[in-house]
């Protein structure tokens, strides 16, 4: 079908524009928070070493930042070019934090970050501080109003479909606001960011200590990222064991999905450490299972128990049965606005009535379909157990390196004040493993919601605008195109950043310049260490 072709298509271009932005986004929210430890570093000390510092990875994340940006807007067009039905559907509680975000967040970043590129000789250091303070609250408040647009759409509460409007509507917006997946979802990719960042600016610092060039930006900076990148290291476990315990409740299919678990288990139940899941025949081959472990994270109890996906492919088709009832209701009142019986009954069962659109991809009237479609549709909700189930472990796998890496920063540089160099070489090549964790995480969490763009109310292939194979095609060429371009320039303008070091002007006048580095302390030749000054 022409329509099914048009969504996968959608699909693609929309994971293209968003991957793709979310390269910028992990980095600015780190480098934010970064830039207010140094910069606080130098107004209490005074230390020119720590004024350069700070405005040498300021000129990185202002390249970083108007990349972000750009491609921000971006996604947000598309909103309304290749998914027309879903913002009008859902548009009166999906555009609300998109609309306060913009009013809210991005005005303040975008109002402040110009002052805290060229404000440096015009402020106070106090006053310095506090404006990049604000551009970092900005940033984090972006993505706070983001993720509770997307933690919605993964549950949707606080809203429910009004049979009189045909849209969905907002019932109580402080449970939008504070939907439990949505703040899970905040804490950890903010965090996530923390440690992209980190990651990045000891990888780079340790480049210049291999380097023997700006010896005292590269020592403090490295100290630096090690306190703050082990902090935020440990701190994306905890959250994200939050996050696994918030989709116990409220998103079960992508649990037993990223688990590959098809049955389920007595509680509580194991969890699987590597395994290969083979979705014909529905079983996991060569599997190593942990027992108890996936009980005790997801229910945080001994007797909580976690459901398998053919079981909950048996709750889908009930649930899908009870929507067809819904569906047939709204149909009713569409003729009749007055039919007390049909509005009783879809009160009934208006809680299901998105799973009976799922039929919609078979079958022009849901209440026609049989019991085999039933079944087909329940299946659908599956979403890609082998992606889910990879993307889960080396995301977590990532994780737990980063957590021992900056413990040996962290000992290295602060405890022992000696750092050997196949450590400087680790921290270089570990440089794209955040990115990596990042994009998994997204892939994780979108693929895992499907066949839903909302989850359990509007499925995915319904919600595309009424564009033409070849207009899609088209417009994805294009943005690949206009992508690839931007990722030339921004790489090479972070390359030319770095090798320039602090002083160059790679932006505008007055942005990231700081004059000559008098800290290059001289260390031997390619020694077996690397000594900290006491």
């Amino acid at each position: 079908m022409p329509e099914l072709l048009v969504a996968d298509l959608s699909r693609w271009q929309f994971a293209l524009t968003a991957m793709y932005h979310f390269l910028f986004v992990p980095l600015t929210l780190g480098l934010s928070m970064l830039l207010v430890v140094m910069e606080g570093a130098y107004v209490m000390t005074g230390k020119e070493v720590w004024r350069r510092t700070t405005k040498f990875w300021g000129t990185l994340f202002g390249i970083n930042f108007v990349l972000g940006v750009a491609t921000g807007i971006t996604m947000e067009f598309q909103f309304g070019m290749n998914w027309s039905y879903y913002s009008h559907y859902v548009g009166d509680i999906f555009g609300a934090p998109l609309a306060i975000e913009g009013l809210m967040a991005f005005f303040l970043e975008a109002t402040l970050v110009g002052l805290m590129f060229f404000g440096w000789d015009k402020l106070s250091r106090p006053a310095h501080w506090l404006v990049t303070f604000l551009v970092a609250l900005g940033s984090n408040l972006s993505a706070l109003w983001i993720l509770i647009a997307n933690g919605w759409m993964q549950n949707p509460a606080g809203s429910e479909f009004n049979p009189d409007t045909m849209r969905m509507e907002v019932t109580n917006f402080m449970e939008v606001l504070f939907n439990p997946v949505a703040q899970a979802k905040f804490v950890h990719t903010v965090s996530a960011g923390y440690v992209t960042a980190s990651v990045f600016v000891l990888g780079i610092s340790a480049w210049y200590v291999l380097k023997n060039r700006h010896l005292g930006l590269a020592k403090r900076s490295m100290a630096v990222a090690a306190s703050f990148g082990l902090l935020s290291a440990l701190s994306v476990v905890v959250l994200g064991d939050e996050s696994g315990y918030a989709l116990t409740d409220h998103q079960k299919m992508k649990l037993a999905a990223l688990e590959a678990m098809w049955e389920t288990e007595p509680a509580p139940a194991g969890l699987t450490l590597i395994g290969i899941p083979n979705e014909k025949e529905h079983r996991t081959e060569y599997a190593i299972h942990v027992p108890y472990v996936l009980g005790l994270i997801a229910t945080r109890s001994l007797d909580g128990e976690v459901e398998g996906i053919l079981p909950l492919v048996a709750v889908a088709e009930d649930r899908i049965e009870n929507g067809i009832r819904a569906y047939t209701a709204v149909e009713a009142l569409n003729e009749n606005p007055n039919d007390v019986e049909a509005r009783e009954q879809f009160e009934q069962t208006k809680t299901d009535l998105g799973y009976a659109m799922l039929l919609k991809r078979y079958v022009d009237d849901p209440a026609t379909a049989d019991r085999a479609t039933i079944e087909k549709a329940a299946m659908d909700t599956v979403p890609n157990v082998m992606m889910t189930f990879f993307s889960f472990r080396i995301m977590a796998g990532l994780g737990f390196l980063f957590i021992a890496m900056f413990a040996l920063a962290f000992y290295f540089v602060s405890l022992k004040r000696d750092v050997p160099r196949w450590f400087l070489y680790l921290a270089l090549f570990a440089i794209p493993l955040p990115w990596i964790a990042a994009e998994l995480g997204w892939v994780l969490a979108e693929v895992g919601r499907q066949p839903w763009v909302i989850d359990g109310v509007l499925p995915t292939f319904m919600g595309v605008s009424g564009l033409t194979v070849t207009q899609v095609i088209m417009t994805m060429a294009g943005f690949t195109l206009l992508y690839g371009t931007l990722a030339v320039i921004e790489i090479s303008l972070m390359i030319r950043a770095v090798k320039l070091g602090p002083g160059a002007r790679i932006l505008p006048k007055g942005v990231g310049g700081g004059g000559p580095d008098t800290h290059n302390e001289p260390v031997p030749a390619r020694p077996r260490t690397i000594q900290f000054d006491k």
